[in-house]
C-alpha cells in the first residue's frame, strides 16, 4: 500500500476510528472487485463503488480521490496476495528441477487469477492504467527477488550475473503470454499457461544449466524468502548487493 492510496488514517482520532476506517476501506476494495469482476473498469464510477459498498460517496473520498486510485489500491492488494502465494514452500511433492519448481509456481498463480476475474481485467486486460501497470511492475520486482532466493532454497546454485533481472524478464513474457490468452478467452487457459513457462524456461536456459543439484531445504531458507514490502518502497527495482 502506497502513501497515495493508504486509508487516511490521520483523519481519524481515535483507535476505534482508524479501525473503522480501515474496515471500510477494505469494504470499498471488496465492492471495487466484485464491480471489477463484472464490468470493464471504464463502465465504473466512484458512487458505483460508494453504492456496492453501502457507504457515502462524500466519505469515500477520504480514501480514493477517484476511481483509479481505487483500481491501484486493489491491485496492490492483489499483488500482496500474489506475492504471498509466490513464495510458499512447494511440499507433495517438493520439485526436484528448477524447471518443474516454475511450472508449479505458474500453474498456481494462473490459478489464483482465474480465481480472480477482477485480477485478471486489472493485470492482463487491454484497459490497464499507468498507475495500475507501475504497481503491476513494483509487484512483479518484488516476486523477482524472492524467486532468486527460492532457486537458492531449493537447488545448489552457481553464479548468475544480474539473476533477478533475467528473472523479472522471464516473468514479463510469461505475463504477455497471459495477456494473450486472456484477450482470446477471458482467462489462463492451461494449454497458454504451459506456453508462457515454456518460453520463460527457454529464456532462462540462456543463463542456467539444464541440470541444478538439488540440496535440503531448511527452514532458515524458508525464511529469507519474504521481503518486506518497505524494502521496496523507495526504489522498488533496487538490486540487492
Amino acid at each position: 500500500m502506497t502513501e497515495a492510496t493508504a486509508p487516511r488514517t490521520d483523519l481519524l482520532p481515535s483507535r476505534q476510528m482508524r479501525r473503522r476506517g480501515l474496515e471500510r476501506y477494505n469494504t470499498l476494495l471488496d465492492a471495487t472487485e466484485q464491480l471489477l469482476a463484472e464490468n470493464s473498469d471504464e463502465d465504473i464510477s466512484l458512487a458505483q463503488i460508494a453504492e456496492a459498498a453501502g457507504i457515502p460517496l462524500a466519505s469515500v473520498y477520504h480514501f480514493f480521490p477517484n476511481r483509479n486510485a481505487a483500481f491501484v489500491a486493489l491491485a496492490l492488494r492483489f499483488n500482496e496476495e500474489i506475492y504471498r502465494l509466490s513464495i510458499e514452500p512447494l511440499a507433495d511433492p517438493e520439485p526436484q528441477s528448477w524447471q518443474d519448481m516454475l511450472h508449479m509456481k505458474h500453474a498456481r498463480a494462473a490459478a489464483f487469477q482465474n480465481s480472480r476475474p477482477a485480477a485478471l481485467r486489472l493485470f492482463l486486460g487491454a484497459g490497464v492504467s499507468v498507475a495500475v501497470r507501475n504497481a503491476d511492475l513494483s509487484g512483479n520486482a518484488r516476486i523477482a527477488r524472492s524467486r532468486e532466493r527460492l532457486f537458492e532454497a531449493y537447488f545448489y546454485m552457481p553464479h548468475i550475473p544480474d539473476f533477478v533481472d533475467r528473472l523479472e524478464i522471464a516473468g514479463a513474457s510469461m505475463d504477455g503470454i497471459w495477456a494473450l490468452s486472456y484477450g482470446r478467452h477471458g482467462f489462463i487457459t492451461e494449454d497458454f499457461r504451459k506456453e508462457a513457462t515454456a518460453g520463460a524456461i527457454d529464456y532462462l536456459r540462456r543463463f542456467l544449466p539444464e541440470f541444478l543439484p538439488r540440496k535440503p531445504l531448511t527452514q532458515k531458507a524458508i525464511d529469507r524468502l519474504y521481503i518486506p514490502l518497505e524494502q521496496m518502497a523507495s526504489n522498488p527495482f533496487a538490486r540487492e548487493t
